[in-house]
This record gives C-alpha cells, sequence and structure tokens, in this order.
C-alpha cells in the first residue's frame, strides 16, 4: 500500500517516506505494528489540491519507499532504519516516517542530524529507562537528548561518526505534554527543554515566527497528544489534549524550519481516526515545508 499522492520515483523524490512498523515496547495498548498502513488507508479520502498553498500533493515529489519490517532487536534494528533514512538525506530529500511507536523517532534523529527536536506529545518521554529499557518509547526524547549506546550508558552529544556513535539535539520543545514522572519533570527543568502546556500551543504556534534562526528542527507528532477523544487508536490515552486544529497550527508553524517529519504511536484500537489525523497532520507538513521551500 502506497501513500495516497505519492508519485515520484526515488532518484527524483524531494521527500521519501519510510514505514517503520516498530510495536516491541508498547504500553497498555499495542497495535503500533498496523500504524503505517493504517495511516496510509484512512488518508486515501483526502483531495490532492490544497487551497492554502495552491498546491498539489502529487506534484511535491513525495515517494514513498514501504515499510522497514521491525524485530526484536532495538538497537540492530534502529541502526538499520537510521541507514534506510539516512539515504534519503544523502540525496537531499526529506525524511517523512510513519510509526510505529515512538522510539522509531530516536532513528529519525539520527539520520537527519538536526538541532532541536519539536514534538508533539501528551508524555514528556524524558525516562532514562522504563521497565529497566532505556530504548522503551517512554524514553526517546531523553535519548534524542542525552543519547545511548549499546552498553547502556549515554554518549555525551557526540557527532556521528563510523564508530557507532550518533548525534543527539542540542534543545527539545515538547507541545502539548501534560503527564510525566518526578524524574522527567525535573530533566524537563533543564535549560534545553521547553515545556509548552496544552492550552498554550496555539499562541507558541503564532508567536513562532522566526524559527530557530539558522537552525534545523525535526518534528516528531505523536498521536497521543490530541486529545483522546479525537484520536482514541493509540496506546496510552491521556485525556486533556489537544484539538486537532490545535495541532494543525503547530505543524504549519514548525514543519518549514524540519529537516525530517514523523507521525507515531497509531495502533488499530479505533475506526480511522487517529490514523486519519496522524494522515493529514503529515500531509500538512509536506505543503508547508514545500510551500516555504519554494519562496
Amino acid at each position: 500500500m502506497r501513500f495516497p499522492g505519492a508519485t515520484a520515483d526515488r532518484d527524483g523524490a524531494d521527500y521519501v517516506l519510510t514505514g517503520a512498523p516498530l510495536d516491541a515496547t508498547t504500553t497498555f495498548q499495542p497495535g503500533t505494528r498496523f500504524g503505517p498502513d493504517r495511516v496510509r488507508k484512512f488518508a486515501a479520502t483526502y483531495d490532492d489540491y490544497d487551497r492554502r498553498t495552491d498546491s498539489f500533493f502529487s506534484d511535491l515529489r513525495v515517494h514513498d519507499a514501504g515499510d522497514v519490517p521491525a524485530w526484536d532487536a532495538l538497537d540492530e534494528y534502529l541502526d538499520h532504519l537510521t541507514a534506510e533514512l539516512r539515504a534519503a538525506v544523502i540525496d537531499d530529500a526529506v525524511p517523512l516516517m510513519l510509526g510505529g511507536e515512538h522510539t522509531v523517532t530516536w532513528a529519525g534523529v539520527r539520520a537527519a542530524a538536526p538541532d532541536v527536536l519539536v514534538t508533539l506529545d501528551a508524555h514528556l518521554d524524558l525516562r532514562d529507562a522504563y521497565d529497566g529499557n532505556p530504548l522503551n518509547h517512554a524514553c526517546v526524547v531523553r535519548r534524542c537528548l542525552d543519547g545511548h549506546d549499546s552498553d547502556g550508558a549515554d554518549d555525551d552529544h557526540t557527532a556521528g561518526d563510523d564508530t557507532g556513535e550518533y548525534p543527539t539535539v542540542d534543545e527539545v520543545v515538547i507541545l502539548g505534554a501534560r503527564t510525566g514522572s518526578p524524574e522527567e519533570w525535573e530533566r524537563a527543568d533543564a535549560p534545553d527543554v521547553t515545556v509548552v502546556a496544552p492550552a498554550d500551543v496555539t499562541d507558541w504556534a503564532r508567536e513562532f515566527d522566526d524559527g530557530f534562526g539558522d537552525r534545523d528542527a525535526y518534528l516528531s507528532i505523536d498521536i497521543d497528544g490530541a486529545d483522546p477523544g479525537f484520536a482514541p487508536g493509540t496506546g496510552t490515552m491521556e485525556p486533556f489534549g489537544l484539538s486537532p486544529r490545535e495541532m494543525r497550527e503547530a505543524v504549519r508553524a514548525v514543519a518549514p524550519h524540519c529537516v525530517g517529519v514523523d507521525a507515531v504511536e497509531v495502533n488499530d484500537r479505533d475506526d480511522g481516526q487517529a490514523a486519519a489525523l496522524a494522515g493529514k497532520l503529515l500531509r500538512e507538513a509536506v505543503y508547508s515545508h514545500a510551500a516555504a521551500d519554494a519562496n
């Protein structure tokens, strides 16, 4: 199944979409292995034309490279996924990714090497480990900030090289977070983390006009950032979240400054609401990025 409107061949693509159906550490309700194709399915009804940007999605040179099948060895899978995404970056294309659990975002960050990670999420995801696993989806933002190696020790913001070390981000902005452990909130108090409460996300997006200066960003859309009334098909629902319009405004603001985008944590536990929203937000990111790139 191909993402609707993805028409470009691999060599001529400006955007390369990859599915990452990882479902190894999901908590409460699993099913993210079905996320990539579920998003593709429920995006099929969307019109090709976007009036706001006066553009057709099918003209934006998006290539759907299919899925990178997951396996249980998380370190190995993330290494392989990173290499697949990095190939798009080397070809001057923007990597797009459909999850899969949120852990896959660390592969996207490793591949695109942004300065800043912006994530729409109900959770801080700043745990150093969850159930003893530093690669649990509840730890992904911490990994993007502080790194990790196969021995379990944190890397110290080391640039990528041939030794298996990978770049980390200098700053994280978490939009819509409303829950976390005491240790996560303590980590969030550090200068390299900004947490924007759900009630403040719209104002943040409207004031976000200059981007991050000369720094690149990576945007991760965890669908549980939405209130579960809008997107119940996710593993760890958290009430009092964002509306689809609030998420859209944030995506439109951040996407023009991005070197990579993903949409994650969609599962098969609803009638398609979460997948439909994820697909729409991913398209909004592409429309916004392409429009800015053309100006």
